[in-house]
Order: structure tokens, then sequence, then C-alpha cells
């Protein structure tokens, strides 16, 4: 009977012949043969030879041909290389083939578990494209331009070489990169190992238990709380093996902080099983049995968390971000956050602090931020020495059904390619060469200092969440990943094939990982409890704190006149240009009290002041330096420097012997990455000023992303806190719809919760005082800042000395106009920034007396106790106006009518004097600009009319 079967199987008799020349096509090109049989040969490949050994098996019929041809030419001997044309040319053959495997072996490579795609036709990587033949597989070649331990290789050897290093598991990119040194580094890192890992019997056994421990909690939580979403990593459970080895080897290379990035895919099985948190919190989560302590909070697959794992070589501390739902938006702030922890240790390079990106493949493709998050990845302001990069990659991005839709480029990591970071393809099924791919990333990056990236190629077991049913837009895809076993299994399968593992390891392993899970408790815990690292930052003294707190924010004159004297002073032999030396003399002229002090000495002497107190001072945009305007000029040039790169002096750097560090960047051209930094640095760092400012304050809608999910809601869904300072260009001058609004309608829309503060000043003290009292009042807000164009040059806009040395920051402004009888006052009207000059140039002029003008500085949060006082001061008000330069349906009316409103009298009338609505921010035409801008004056002072409310 046993016979009868053995002679009728497909795999005995007459068949032997067939399914021998279908191997030999398989191991020539695995796409060549029908699915059933590629599934067939894998699990034969996992099988160790008879030696007892993993060599890969290579194909017999080549062999055979190479002995057919050279028994017609006579006796068969290997033949070496000489000096004869002919064989000159095939040794220039042999470099070109060398160079082609290095070049583009990558697309051969065995990466998709799924093994959807026919391997492509490239010539290139065919002997016989070099015009070998079989009869010259065995001639020996010189290739001491490679890694491969000899200096002379038969082609044969040479081309099995040559595929095992490039065209196994893992696919290397790095021949597009210009720097020599590096490409020589990976050559010798892949060639010398052939790409392939070596690990013993302990580090397999991690490997499982990791791969184990991420299959494992994702079936748990699918069984355990059916159809509730939490976008499974099932599929690319090989992340987690990857995610642990690059703490331990992090580690190893003196890294003590890990900041990571990634979004909702894969989230939840980070938390658990890479930074600690216990199950049963996070089953507490599902069960909606969490603590509810913030105002809004979010969703489980948003939440950040952070532990000091132990490792090793010590602990490392690992913090994971918190992030919303736009896809690669946190990039940035990691990066930010990272640098502002590499400045408090004084790690220039970023030893001690990596940072960590974890993409989608669509994602990484197709969010611009991702572009933008690169370019600032080796400019001096933004730099952190290198960021590992790991796609998980799907295959699927989202619900895209056909690769066609996915990109134009052929790999989803080529935006990589901008800044020369190599790039390592690798098949998820393979822990293995997952956790050697992360190897050689960790050592690329300790050494270079550059990005590096990961890209595991993988699969999503079930849809883009758990509510959603995948085969019904990918019926072909998901009939393969139905019928797939999952990574753990093939891998459990193969140690214990091999020998490595006994038989049942992995089953036992599943089971013992289910009853961790059932008792809510971690199989492993790697987490330190209670330790609290040197460069941690305490957070405690800024939280619960008030807006109304006072903070003394005057400096005596003493100290003033020695700053002012620092700040308007250039080192001997500095030539600067003549435009700026007149700055600096009218500066050091106001530091004497000469003068009032204008915008631009104001806000220099706010930096001077708080470097010198030790609070360091970060302030970045497209044109920082000088300001947009030239009216910061905080960087001087040298008019006689002999080199581009030298001759710069930062007087603000020479305030004192032990003062805090000030900085100065021209950002790169970027609204969305920039702004997302600074929020990630000031996140970071409370001690810090961290001042973003808009080149003009309307380019902020290009960062919208990261003040609507970041620096408006980030408190009140995570409980961050964030002291970030927003500068933004704001004003009415006739220069058209995109230079002259920062939108401040949209800023206090958002304003709720106290989350922000929301600050229009117009005068060079009330800018000194608001940036001394970010710091100094220990109360950490976004701050935003309509800050002036036109008036930083007015001279009505300057201040008395006496308001630098004895003042504060004022929420209102008063009435400021000693002629002005306030018993006579009929008529209050109210503004907020350069409308203000405005109106008192026309009350002046038309010679009224019984209108009062005040400032309202601060639009959010309102200052309801300072108008009060301001009202009491009138008895006869019975007209309030409110005066903007900004159309109706813009600026501050909607959201401030309310406020004054319920602090009125009954009986008074608020009407509104400014623009007519608009669809644009500002008129384009000079002459109309005038038009309006002479009608809403009018309208201040002449009798009300349209929308006027009567309390």
């Amino acid at each position: 009977m046993m016979q009868e079967s053995r002679d009728n199987s497909y795999l005995f008799g007459g068949n032997a012949p067939y399914v021998e020349e279908l191997y030999e096509s398989y191991l020539h090109d695995p796409a060549s043969v029908a699915d059933h049989w590629r599934a067939y040969f894998d699990n034969v490949k996992q099988v160790p030879a008879v030696d007892g050994s993993s060599r890969t098996d290579i194909a017999h019929g080549p062999i055979v041909a190479s002995f057919a041809q050279r028994a017609k030419q006579g006796a068969i001997r290997t033949i070496s290389d000489s000096a004869d044309s002919d064989m000159g040319r095939k040794r220039v053959a042999v470099q070109q083939l060398i160079a082609a495997y290095r070049n583009v072996g990558n697309r051969w490579a065995d990466i998709d578990p799924l093994k959807r795609t026919e391997r492509q036709d490239i010539p290139e990587l065919d002997p016989a494209f070099y015009g070998f033949t079989d009869g010259d597989m065995d001639i020996v070649f010189n290739i001491s331009n490679t890694f491969f331990g000899r200096t002379e290789m038969s082609l044969r050897d040479l081309l099995q070489a040559l595929r095992e290093t490039y065209c196994g598991t893992i696919g290397a990119e790095y021949m597009f990169i210009a720097d020599q040194k590096i490409k020589k580094w990976w050559q010798e890192k892949l060639e010398s190992v052939r790409s392939k890992p070596a690990f013993n019997v302990e580090q397999k056994r991690q490997i499982l238990d990791r791969i184990t421990a991420a299959e494992g909690l994702e079936r748990y939580l699918q069984a355990k709380y059916v159809g509730q979403k939490r976008f499974s990593l099932e599929g690319g459970d090989s992340f987690i093996a990857c995610m642990d080895e690059l703490i331990h080897q992090a580690g190893a290379k003196g890294v003590q902080e890990i900041v990571i990035g990634m979004a909702h895919r894969g989230r939840l099985n980070v938390l658990v099983n890479t930074l600690g948190k216990m199950p049963k919190d996070l089953f507490a989560e599902f069960e909606h049995k969490g603590p509810e302590t913030l105002p809004a909070g979010d969703v489980k697959y948003h939440q950040g968390f952070s532990s000091d794992i132990s490792t090793p070589t010590g602990p490392v501390h690992v913090s994971l971000a918190f992030n919303p739902s736009h896809l690669e938006i946190v990039n940035p702030v990691v990066e930010g956050s990272a640098r502002a922890r590499m400045d408090r240790r004084g790690d220039a390079l970023g030893k001690q602090v990596l940072p960590v990106l974890v993409h989608g493949d669509a994602a990484i493709a197709g969010q611009g931020v991702v572009q933008e998050t690169l370019a600032m990845a080796e400019v001096r302001g933004y730099s952190t020495g290198g960021t590992v990069h790991i796609v998980i990659n799907n295959q699927i991005g989202f619900t895209t059904s056909d690769p066609r839709d996915l990109r134009s480029s052929l790999y989803c990591t080529d935006i990589m390619k901008i800044i020369d970071a190599p790039v390592l393809h690798v098949n998820g099924d393979d822990p293995e060469a997952v956790v050697l791919a992360t190897q050689l990333a960790i050592e690329f990056r300790t050494q270079f200092h550059k990005d590096v990236a990961i890209d595991i190629v993988c699969f999503r077991k079930l849809g883009h969440n758990e509510q959603d049913t995948p085969s019904m837009t990918q019926p072909l895809m998901y009939k393969i990943i139905a019928a797939h076993p999952g990574t753990r299994k093939l891998y459990a399968d193969k140690l214990e094939a091999e020998g490595t593992l006994p038989v049942g390891t992995g089953d036992q392993m599943v089971k013992d990982f289910r009853a961790a899970m059932d008792a809510g408790i971690q199989t492993s815990d790697p987490v330190l409890s209670n330790y609290k690292g040197k460069f941690a930052v305490d957070w405690a003294p800024f939280l619960n704190k008030k807006w109304t707190d006072e903070a003394d924010t005057a400096i005596p004159l003493t100290e003033w006149k020695r700053l002012a004297e620092r700040v308007s002073t250039a080192r001997e032999g500095f030539k600067v240009h003549p435009l700026v030396e007149k700055v600096l003399n009218d500066r050091a002229a106001m530091g004497r009290g000469e003068t009032n002090i204008d915008w631009g000495m104001g806000e220099h002497m706010a930096f001077a002041s708080l470097v010198a107190s030790g609070y360091p001072v970060r302030l970045s945009g497209e044109d920082s330096g000088r300001g947009t305007f030239t009216h910061r000029h905080a960087v001087l040039h040298n008019q006689n420097r002999e080199k581009w790169d030298t001759g710069v002096y930062i007087p603000l750097r020479h305030i004192a012997k032990d003062q805090a560090p000030f900085l100065v960047i021209d950002s790169i051209l970027s609204e969305e990455a920039v702004l997302g930094f600074e929020y990630g640095y000031a996140s970071a760092e409370p001690n810090t000023l961290t001042i973003w400012e808009a080149q003009f304050g309307d380019f902020a809608n290009g960062a919208q992303v990261v003040i609507d999910q970041f620096i408006a809601s980030g408190e009140v869904k995570w409980g961050r806190a964030n002291g970030l300072v927003m500068m933004l260009p704001h004003g009415y001058e006739g220069q058209g719809p995109e230079h002259s609004s920062a939108r401040l309608e949209r800023f206090m829309q958002l304003c709720a919760d106290t989350n922000m503060q929301v600050i229009q000043p117009t005068t060079a003290a009330q800018i000194f005082h608001v940036l001394r009292r970010q710091m100094i009042r220990q109360f950490r807000k976004p701050l935003i800042l309509m800050t002036p164009k036109s008036l930083l040059r007015n001279k009505e806009a300057s201040s008395p000395l006496s308001e630098f040395t004895k003042g504060k920051f004022h929420t209102v402004l008063p009435e400021r106009d000693d002629t002005i009888d306030a018993k006579q006052v009929t008529r209050l009207v109210m503004c907020s920034g350069k409308v203000y000059y405005d109106l008192v140039k026309q009350r002046a002029e038309k010679k009224i007396a019984d209108v009062a003008i005040i400032r309202l500085e601060q639009l959010y949060p309102f200052p309801h106790k300072a108008l009060v006082t301001e009202l009491k001061k009138y008895p006869k008000i019975a007209e309030v106006v409110w005066c903007q330069d900004e159309p109706q349906n813009q600026g501050a009316w909607f959201f401030v009518q309310h406020n004054i409103l319920e602090n009125m009298s009954e009986g008074m009338k608020l009407a509104y004097a400014g623009r007519p609505a608009s669809a644009s921010p500002a008129c384009g035409y000079a002459h109309l600009h005038q038009e309006q801008q002479k009608s809403l004056l009018n309208a201040a002072f002449a009798n009300l009319k349209g929308y006027v409310i009567t309390k």
C-alpha cells in the first residue's frame, strides 16, 4: 500500500525528472514556477542540509552545462585570469557585474513575504549580458575590490556570493550615495557576511520571544475585544524584534535617550512589548475603565509613553511621542524633542540621543512633511546626529486597491535619497534579517551620524482597522494573506527544524504569553521603576499655574545699561555695514536713555536679560537673524570677511561670562516642519525661550496641522504643557492678501480651556515684558504674538526707559492722552494692534474730545478685570465701538464681542467699525486699501450704523 502510494505521488516515480527541472527553475528564479510549487520549494529550503549547514542550495543545471562545454574543449581545467585581450574584456565585465549587483541587486532581492510579483528582467544581473557562457563559470578572477574574504574567486562562486549578498532577504540601496567612504563601508559590512546573520541560540530565542509577544498581543486583543479599533501590527510582527534590538544596540553604542515617533499601526504593541506598559492598563482602556483626568483626552492609539529600559550596558530612557492621526506630522516634533535633549546634555553630535521615526509605506511616500523634515537633517540649527527610519511596509498603504495608485517611485523610501540616506529593504518573514538590518543601521548611524532607513516589507493581516473588510478591494492579496501561517510560526518551525530549539518550543511560548495576558502582566519586564536620569526634566513647577500669576519683568537701571552696552557693540576690528552701524549707534543711545527704545532694542534687551539670568533663547524662522523687515540685526556680518563661512558676530552671545546660550537660526524655507520642530523642542525644554517666527504671519497657515493638532490641543488631549512662542507679523499696510494678516481669527477660534495666550503688543515695552514674562512666570502655555511691521520703526510705538526699569506687561493699555477728560467721555473705542495709532491721529485731526481709545493687548485669556477697570473710569459711556483693520468675518471681532458685552452696563450699545466681510484677508489694490482704511476710521467716530448690540 505504501509502495503504491509512493509510486503514484507527484514526488516519486516517473515524475522525479519533472520535479527536478522545476526545482532547477525555482533556484534560478523563484517567480518562474507556479505559486504552489514556490511555496513547496520555500519550505524545502528551510530544511537543513545533510551536513547540518544552512547554506543555500544552488542550481545544478549550469554546472552540468559548463562541464559539458569544457569536455568539448578538451580536458577540464580551472583557467586563471590572464593578460590576453579576451580575458581583459572578461576582467572588465566581472567588475561591471559586481557593480550591477551592488547597484540594482536589491531589485532581485527576496523581500516580499507574499511573493506577489515576478522578478524583474534586469539583463545587467545576468552573466550572459556580458558575454559569459557556462564554460566561463570556473575561470578565476581577481576580486580584490570586494569583501568576500578572498582576493580571487571563480565566476561561479562570485555570482553565488553576489546573489547571496544583494538578492537575499535584505535588499540594500546605498550606491546612490555621493560619499565614497560610506559606499565602501556598506560594501564591507554586507559582503563580509553575505548579508546573512549569525546568531547564537539565545539570540534566536530572544527574536522568537519578541515575535511571539507581537503576534500574541494582537490575537489576544482580537479575541477579547472583538471589533474594537487597535490598528493591528499582525503581519509586521518582526517590527517588535527590530525595536528590541534597536534599543539594546543603541544602548551598547552609548545612547541614553531614544525618542520615537510613529503612527497608529502597531502602536499598542510598542506600548506593551517595547515600552513595558502593563497589559492590564491597556485592557482597562479597552474596557473604558482607564483614568480620565484630562479635559478632552484622546484615543488609546494616539497615546505617548516613556520608560527607562534596562539594557546590558545601562538604562536607556525611551519616549514615544504623543501624536494625532495626521500621518508623519509627528516627525519634526520628535526631531525637535531630540535636539532639546541633545542641547541639555551638551551632546552636539547626538551620541547620547537617538531619534527614531516609524513610517507607513503610503505615508512616507505621500506626506510632504517627510521631505521638509529630511531637509533639516544636516543643517546647523536642526541636526540631530542622524535618525533611524523604520517603515512598516504592509504593501497596501491604507486602502489603496492598486499599486499603480500608491506612488510614482519604485520604492516607498525613495524620498530618503534626497539626503543620501542608505536604505535596507528586508523581508518581514525573515526576523533574523530584520534584526541584522537593525544592527547595521545603528552601527552606521553611530559611525557617520546620518539618517538611515530600514524598510520592513511585510503585510497587514487584517484591515486598515478592525472594522474593515480588506477583501472587498484586495481579494487576491487577501487570499494569499489568509493562507499565510504567520511570521511567528514560520520562524518557530525553522528553528525547530534546524534543531536550534526543541520541538514544541514555539507552541509553548505562545501558551506562556497567553497566560501572562490573562494575568494582565508582562512575560518579561525590562522597565526600571523609580529611576530618574541625571538629565530628566521636572515639569512639576509649571503645572496648575494661573495666567494671572504675577511676574517681576522689570530690570534695574544699572543692569539695563550694562546689557545695552553689550548688545550695541561689535568686537574690535569688526566692520559692520554702514546701515547696521547706525542701528548699533542708535541702540547705544537708547541704552543710555537719550532716546526712546524702539521695537528691535526692546526685543534685544528681553533676550539679553534672559540669557544673563540663565534662560537659554532659541529663535528660528526664515529670516530671523536679520529680521524680515531688517529690524533685528541679531547677527552682524563683517563687511571685510575673506571666507564665506566666517566673519559673523552675535552680540547676544557675549552678554556675560556664565550666560545661557543664545541661538538664532535662519531656517530652511519651511513652515510646517520647522514649527513642528520648535514645538517638539519646547515640549522637552521648559526652561528655554523657544520662538518660531514667520516671515509673514500669513505663511503660518502652511503649518496649520501643527497649530491645530499640537499647539492648540496638545495639553487637553495629552496633558503636554508647552511654552512655545509664535511671532506672526500682522498688520494692514496695503501689501495685499498674502502679506497683511496672520489670520488672528483662526487662533481666536481655537482658544478654550486657557490653552494658549494670544497677544498683539503695540509698544517696545510691551514686547520686552511679554517675552520676559513667558519665562519668569512659571506658566507654560503657547504664546501667539501678532507682531508688527510698520510699527517696528514708528516712533509713536517706542517706549521711554522708565517702562523697562519699572513697568510690566499690561493686558489692556489705557487712554494715553492726558487731555481727554474721562468724565466727559461718552464713547469708548476699543481696538488691538496698529489701528490704534491711526485712530489717535484721526481723533486729533477731528479734534474729538469725548471719545477715549484703549488697546486690548491680550486677546486671550480675556482680561475681564482690566477691562472693567477701564470702563469704570468713564461714567458717561453710552457707546462702545470695536475697531479693527481686518474684515468683519476675520480679526478678533466675533471672539471678543461677548466678552466686551459681559462687562458693559445695561443700556450700553456695542458696535463694529472695520472692513466689511471678505473672502480674502485683504485687498490687493492700493486705492481700495486706502478707501477702506479711511472708511473704518471714520466709522469709529461717526454715528453708530450697521450691526449694533444693546445690552
